[in-house]
């Protein structure tokens, strides 16, 4: 995983011991009601985000997240919840630990970057709730598939 220099410099003072981390997650439904889903090489599926870097505000945080993981520019639209503790620790392939507080948005394509996927991006996916994988962190599917966003069945 790419780490901004501010990461780089704790990870050398604390080694991979265990950091508490702010960040941002994008839940992106599209008319169909399925939800983005990033694949990242060696890592199980998540949605796309990132951490909030020093001076970064939560809002500016998640549309550079969006747009260097998977080359869409978004708007955050609503805060759908925030997270974090115990169930949100994380263990990187390469040992590092990290414990997220993670504050989650609904977010809106409004274009694209026109930049390539960043290296940590393998692929990206629609996925709809019945088929959803396991996450990387546990978002309660409720949140992620809220009411204000398409199911993707047929009205009866």
């Amino acid at each position: 995983m790419p780490s901004s220099l501010y990461i780089e410099e704790l990870r050398r003072l604390v080694g991979t011991r265990l950091l508490l981390l702010p960040s941002v997650a994008a839940s992106i439904v599209n008319e169909h009601g399925e939800l983005l889903l990033q694949e990242k090489s060696g890592e199980p599926w998540s949605l796309p985000a990132g951490m909030i870097e020093p001076g970064e505000t939560p809002e500016q945080a998640i549309v550079r997240e969006v747009g260097e993981e998977t080359g869409l520019v978004v708007q955050p639209r609503r805060l759908l919840g925030v997270f974090g503790g115990r169930e949100f620790r994380y263990r990187y392939p390469n040992g590092d630990e990290v414990e997220y507080t993670v504050v989650l948005f609904r977010c809106v394509i409004t274009g694209r970057t026109g930049r390539a996927l960043d290296d940590e991006t393998a692929s990206l996916r629609y996925v709809a709730r019945r088929r959803m994988p396991p996450l990387a962190l546990p978002y309660p599917h409720d949140v992620l598939f809220g009411a204000d966003a398409p199911t993707g069945e047929p009205e009866r």
